[in-house]
């Protein structure tokens, strides 16, 4: 299944900048996010209904992806956190392949799991959880 719609490039300079890059290429491994490779999460806006891309650190183990809602500590979370719960249905590209998906929030054990896999993958993610006073969410990014 393919996403449809207008697409709405990110008001974010870099984001904006990288997905032209990665469209360009084909391929998200032309980008890095402070030397983490990234995939692209196509997703519906929750305010507009336009289709947004988002380029995020890539966290993956045994085959499966995460992302993390960390907005580098921020007290708010970012806007694209809002997107996946009004609707969950997304497309990602990791490399030069691309497959639908289902984002699901993660609570509790598999929530905490995940949470040290991010955090050994990118250290800088327990500082950002001290920054703030919310809990970092995660989704994982179950293939449909």
């Amino acid at each position: 299944m393919t996403l449809q719609g207008d697409y709405a490039p990110s008001p974010r300079p870099q984001a904006r900048d990288d997905v032209t890059r990665i469209e360009a290429a084909g391929d998200t491994n032309v980008v890095d996010r402070q030397g983490r490779p990234v995939v692209v999460v196509t997703m519906r806006g929750a305010r507009t209904g336009a289709l947004r891309k988002v380029p995020l650190m890539r966290v993956e183990h045994d085959g499966v992806l995460v992302i993390v809602a960390s907005q580098g500590g921020a007290p708010e979370h970012p806007q694209w956190y809002w997107n996946l719960r009004a609707d969950p249905d997304v497309e990602v590209q990791d490399g030069t392949t691309t497959f639908a998906a289902r984002a699901r929030e993660l609570e509790g054990k598999e929530r905490f799991d995940w949470w040290v896999r991010a955090v050994e993958a990118f250290p800088p993610y327990a500082e950002y959880q001290v920054r703030t006073q919310r809990l970092i969410p995660l989704f994982l990014l179950e293939p449909r």
